[in-house]
């Protein structure tokens, strides 16, 4: 997980048991669930969310932040089997 840097680029993803977290330079997204089991493998994924989440934080405290990001621009593009 060490090379996962919270809105550095828009190709990374990391996977937490059946959680998906995948990264843009304008947000972070998480899909998916994951179980937090009371075992080693439920405390490692615990753990590796936890840092995860962590480095979220301390990046969006690193930056300056509008109070709400604009909607994406939409773009209508033909249909191809038409």
């Amino acid at each position: 997980m060490n090379s996962f840097v919270p809105y550095a680029n828009a190709s990374d993803v990391l996977n937490i048991g059946r959680l998906t977290i995948e990264n843009r330079v304008d947000r972070v997204t998480l899909s998916g669930d994951v179980d937090l089991t009371a075992d080693r493998a439920g405390l490692a994924d615990a753990r590796a969310l936890h840092r995860l989440l962590g480095d979220v934080v301390a990046a969006l405290e690193a930056r300056e932040l509008p109070e709400r990001l604009p909607a994406p621009a939409n773009q209508t593009v033909a249909n191809p089997f038409e």
